[in-house]
């Protein structure tokens, strides 16, 4: 969502007279775009302003030119003018759902104004202040269709940071994509804080659901892939599972967080569901599309979490054999209800991520494997690290690498005969 935001930042910028620049040297304005879901990414805020200010002080004093610095997305919503407190050399402060009031912000530092701030709720007035056109991405792209969430998990900040549930309408999600298909993209990736609680109005006004969405731009030709993420389990509707067997431009791959397999530690997060309700929907969804592949989150040491809790997160993490998985010690977010309680020491915290994180590994490795010797459609669209590399995905969300002679293969989705697999990727060769 971060990375959206940031493209969609660029594009209000262009018409102003700024573009990218890969050297922070020549900077004439820094945006930071943070992310407040875990405490580490506020603090690391703070220090990479740290940084910015020395850069910012030498062109001053060099120069006499001022480098404007901004604090967009969850931290900057978050903390709001306690970054001017710790950080007196920021212009700018604004929020996910207001970064569409940067030119206006830019206006008021013109006028020698200090410590802008706009962390408004608008997420109607977002969405259609958006320039309408927008940055090519490449072959893979994606798309915000849905931001805030609802359901006030006891350890997450989104509903503070994002606000509530909205839905971008079914028209102007489709023009977006329609364009990056026709800049190149053969794969889109939708993108929600929940993405699968989508209730966008279609042209004729009525609420369509993520299943209507995904078979609405399915009929675009030339996109061939299309994902979703992050998902809730109890936002998969029957539509949505049932889309998984019928559209073969839906992917073989979900990401569908847990975050804990412990049915007490589930209650205390208010996640809203059991265990067996969310292995009720890995089967069904297994018994419709034999193939697919299940990613997940999942967090270790929430407040009151027993070696029994942790037991039941291991086995169900054993039961579902997972293609990957994020996994994160728990980290007490100011504001949330989790926060206050009691918590798990950090050297038990550490312990279980480790066990867990190598059960995790292992099933990565053996789903790699089990790839060795197979032919998979590859769409490549980036460089590797080493000369005549390029790196793509496979529909299930494997990283490729190939020794590459053809730059004719940027962009287009290829069979490619898997030889060698690795912990968090497989290596290749092209059949031509």
């Amino acid at each position: 969502m971060n990375v959206y935001d940031s493209i969609r930042m660029q594009d209000l910028l262009i018409p102003f007279g700024y573009q990218t620049t890969e050297d922070i040297e020549t900077a004439d304005m820094v945006i930071l775009n943070t992310c407040h879901i875990r405490e580490k990414a506020a603090e690391k805020m703070y220090s990479e302003l740290g940084r910015i200010k020395k850069l910012k002080d030498r062109k001053k004093k060099s120069s006499n030119n001022n480098i404007i610095i901004a604090v967009a997305g969850c931290v900057g919503q978050a903390e709001g003018d306690e970054i001017f407190e710790r950080a007196p050399y920021v212009d700018i402060v604004v929020g996910p759902q207001s970064y569409h009031t940067l030119p206006e912000l830019l206006t008021k530092i013109a006028r020698h104004e200090k410590n802008v701030i706009e962390l408004d709720f608008i997420l109607e007035e977002k969405f259609d202040k958006l320039p309408e056109q927008m940055s090519v991405q490449g072959a893979s792209s994606i798309v915000s269709v849905q931001e805030g969430c609802d359901k006030f998990c006891t350890f997450c900040v989104v509903p503070y940071t994002r606000g509530a549930e909205f839905s971008r309408p079914v028209a102007q999600i489709y023009r977006e994509v329609l364009q990056l298909a026709s800049s190149g993209a053969k794969e889109v990736t939708l993108l929600g804080q929940n993405v699968n609680a989508y209730h966008g109005r279609s042209i004729d006004d009525n609420i369509c659901s993520l299943a209507d969405l995904i078979n609405h731009i399915a009929q675009i030709p030339s996109l061939k892939r299309i994902r979703y993420t992050t998902s809730h389990p109890i936002d998969m509707t029957e539509d949505l599972i049932l889309l998984h067997a019928t559209e073969p431009k839906l992917m073989p791959f979900l990401h569908l967080p847990i975050q804990s397999g412990s049915d007490k530690i589930l209650k205390a997060m208010n996640r809203k569901h059991d265990r067996n309700y969310y292995l009720s929907i890995i089967n069904r969804l297994r018994e419709l599309r034999a193939d697919i592949v299940f990613s997940s989150d999942f967090i270790v040491g929430f407040p009151g979490e027993t070696e029994e809790d942790f037991a039941d997160t291991m086995d169900l993490v054993k039961k579902v054999r997972y293609g990957q998985c994020y996994s994160f010690k728990y980290s007490p977010r100011p504001g949330t209800p989790a926060a206050i309680k009691p918590q798990v020491p950090e050297s038990v915290k550490a312990e279980r991520l480790a066990i867990l994180q190598q059960e995790i590994n292992a099933q990565q490795l053996a789903f790699n494997q089990q790839c060795v010797g197979k032919v998979l459609p590859v769409l490549f669209d980036r460089d590797g690290k080493f000369s005549k590399q390029i790196i793509g995905k496979t529909p299930y969300m494997q990283s490729v690498h190939i020794t590459n002679q053809d730059e004719s293969l940027y962009g287009k989705i290829v069979d490619i005969q898997i030889t060698k697999a690795l912990p968090s990727s497989l290596a290749g060769e092209y059949i031509s």
